[in-house]
């Protein structure tokens, strides 16, 4: 049943219209859908099944979601169980598809109720459709008995009543009991009152510490030239190599341009690191032991 174009009272009207299958037929149909993956069987079935779509979409109004959306999240369940849906098990089609249903519409819902994510284990979904009826009923409770249920006291029973654990209560308290807020809303009513955005940290670096940086590097850098000055050239040669460039290379390949070994360019290489760690010393004991 496509539902493109059409609102939620044309295709509740459309629905309840539908045929009403008997037990044979709606066998025959399932077969016929999973043996030859005949279309029109499977378009039959679930025409005949919307009524339940929509009847079970309607009992999640209360949350505030659009009733054709929640009609599509419904069919869209609705037809996952016919592709699923297991003949040979003996059970009605109905009764198999209201969990499909119910799940897709589940779904959709916490999806839909907050940009940040409101759960997604089983003890979350859990609570989001059940905490606020258990809350009632356990504060009903309590006030027959004339007296009145504290947080923590609350927090406790709901997580014994539904089986889930407590700090996942403690969460989901928060996400129920709060909404969205755009971060460019004032926070005052006054026409130039500042926004909330304004009031994040700004955790990019600050001017002071920008200029605190570029000091610092051009100090290290000019240390790290007055060391390399040190070095003769074939030292200074092998430094750079092996150290300032890109792509490093290796004691074998400097080796065989200088006509050494490799065990005499890491000699060098050693030597001339002692000479740079002295001359750093000489400025500063703290960026000497970087150097390898």
């Amino acid at each position: 049943m496509a539902l493109d174009g059409f609102s939620d009272q044309t295709m509740s009207r459309k629905a309840m219209k539908a045929e009403l299958l008997d037990a044979e037929t709606e066998l025959a149909l399932a077969y016929a859908w999973r043996d030859q993956r005949d279309e029109r069987a499977l378009h039959r079935l679930i025409t005949a099944y919307m009524r339940l779509a929509i009847s079970m979409a309607s009992k999640f109004r209360r949350y505030g979601a659009p009733m054709n959306d929640l009609i599509q999240e419904a069919s869209l369940g609705l037809m996952k169980a016919a592709d699923k849906f297991d003949p040979d098990r003996g059970v009605r089609f109905s009764t198999y598809a209201v969990w499909w249903i119910k799940a897709s519409i589940q779904d959709y819902v916490m999806r839909n109720w907050s940009m940040v994510r409101t759960g997604s284990t089983s003890s979350q979904k859990s609570l989001f459709f059940n905490m606020r009826r258990v809350q009632a009923r356990l504060e009903r409770e309590a006030a027959a008995e004339g007296r009145t249920l504290p947080g923590h006291e609350m927090r406790r029973l709901i997580s014994e009543e539904v089986g889930v654990p407590l700090h996942d209560v403690e969460m989901m308290e928060g996400r129920l009991s709060g909404s969205d807020f755009s971060l460019n809303a004032t926070q005052s009513s006054e026409d130039e009152g500042r926004e909330w955005i304004d009031a994040l940290e700004d955790d990019s670096e600050q001017a002071a510490e920008n200029v605190e940086n570029s000091h610092d590097t051009d100090t290290l850098r000019q240390w790290l030239l007055t060391a390399l000055s040190s070095l003769n050239e074939r030292e200074q040669f092998i430094v750079r190599e092996r150290k300032l460039r890109e792509d490093p290379r290796t004691l074998e390949s400097l080796g065989n341009e200088l006509g050494l070994s490799k065990e005499r360019v890491r000699q060098l290489e050693a030597a001339a690191f002692g000479k740079m760690r002295k001359s750093l010393e000489g400025q500063s004991k703290e960026v000497a032991h970087f150097l390898v």
